[in-house]
């Protein structure tokens, strides 16, 4: 199994949406197409996808963050295998390249969020190498109502 990872593609808008329902998050194609324009588009962010044979099986999105608190890290955003695929190493594939990324952006640390019921995810991330740092909440408020 040959496992290609590249830069995401606006095109690629489709399958990108079919990973990221797998995960629960549902949105339209063209919303997807308007977020990976706004990720491609974005200063400090990247996105990779996983291809077998022709398909895309993976995606991964990553930017750099920059607080008054800490040094620059990069973040993932979000990373997704297709349920079929899974376990078969193209997550790590993934992860290597933004640790590739990093690198090449002079960024020492790599950060990740995962929702606490994700608890296979966790065993991922730290076969990987990742250390579990903190617990948090995350709060959120809509302050302009767009009827979007």
């Amino acid at each position: 199994m040959q496992v290609h990872i590249r830069p995401m593609q606006p095109d690629d808008a489709p399958a990108v949406n079919d990973l990221s329902a797998e995960l629960g998050y549902p949105l339209s194609i063209s919303e997807t197409e308007v977020c990976i324009d706004a990720v491609l588009t974005a200063e400090g962010n990247c996105a990779f996808v996983a291809i077998i044979d022709e398909k895309i099986v993976g995606w991964i999105h990553a930017f750099k963050t920059v607080r008054v608190e800490t040094l620059p890290f990069v973040e993932i955003a979000g990373l997704v295998v297709s349920d079929t695929h899974r376990g078969k190493g193209i997550g790590k594939k993934l992860v290597q390249r933004i640790e590739a990324w990093c690198s090449e952006i002079a960024i020492a640390d790599l950060r990740l969020r995962c929702n606490t019921k994700r608890k296979e995810s966790h065993k991922f991330y730290r076969v990987l190498g990742f250390n579990e740092t903190k617990e948090q909440k995350v709060f959120q408020k809509k302050v302009v109502d767009f009827g979007v």
